[in-house]
């Protein structure tokens, strides 16, 4: 079933673009939260992806509505922010129909999202729960290898960096990065000063969470 979405996903974005390279997008969402921060790091990742992992992404990103069939267009959709986020009913049931149908989402917390997304994901599924993402999963395994889980790549709060998921029939559905900050890593430099080494952590732990969205079933 998700091969197949897979495939009417792509074809349908390249015919409509006109262009032999896939897209990614970024949720935008109601509530006031700012869904629109990081506005370098998928870019940069894309860039990344392409270099190191030999994807044909088109080099922009793509802003993608809660609400919007578009949705359906992407197989992958990137969240972020630091504030309030409100999916509506009907918001919330899209969003299912999405991730139910073979899209993937991943919820980057940009320090101050977690208790908001939390009840939100619960008007999408409110039968699963957030579980962490064991460190075994094949997500911490794509071309590059976490053993240890998600890398850590700002400080907040001392706590640990941890992946979280929503699986829905076996297959995860949703990750969520929770206090690892991967899209602060993947900014420029310019933004984030950071060093060098742990840029490059957060490049691979994406590139491999993308690789993980295009290749599991």
């Amino acid at each position: 079933m998700r091969l197949i979405l897979f495939l009417i996903l792509f074809s349908t974005s390249l015919i409509s673009t006109g262009q032999g390279s896939l897209k990614i997008a970024k949720l935008k969402y109601n509530g006031g939260g700012d869904w629109y921060a990081n506005k370098t790091a998928l870019p940069n990742l894309i860039a990344f992806c392409n270099k190191e992992l030999g994807m044909n992404l088109n080099t922009e990103e793509a802003i993608a509505e809660a609400g919007s069939p578009d949705l359906f267009d992407y197989p992958y959709l990137y969240m972020t922010g630091h504030g309030n986020v409100v999916f509506s009913t009907d918001e919330a049931s899209n969003l299912r129909n999405y991730l139910v149908g073979g899209g993937f989402l991943h919820i980057d917390d940009n320090y101050g999202l977690d208790k908001f997304v939390r009840i939100e994901l619960k008007k999408i599924f409110p039968e699963l729960e957030l579980i962490e993402v064991p460190f075994t999963h094949a997500i911490y395994y794509q071309k590059f290898n976490f053993p240890n889980g998600l890398p850590k790549i700002h400080e907040h709060d001392g706590k640990p960096a941890q992946g979280f998921g929503l699986f829905y029939e076996g297959r995860l559905v949703v990750f969520y990065s929770f206090e690892s900050d991967l899209g602060n890593g993947w900014e420029d430099k310019r933004i984030h000063n950071d060093p060098e080494e742990k840029r490059q952590q957060a490049l691979k732990m994406g590139a491999n969470i993308l690789a993980y969205c295009f290749t599991s079933n």
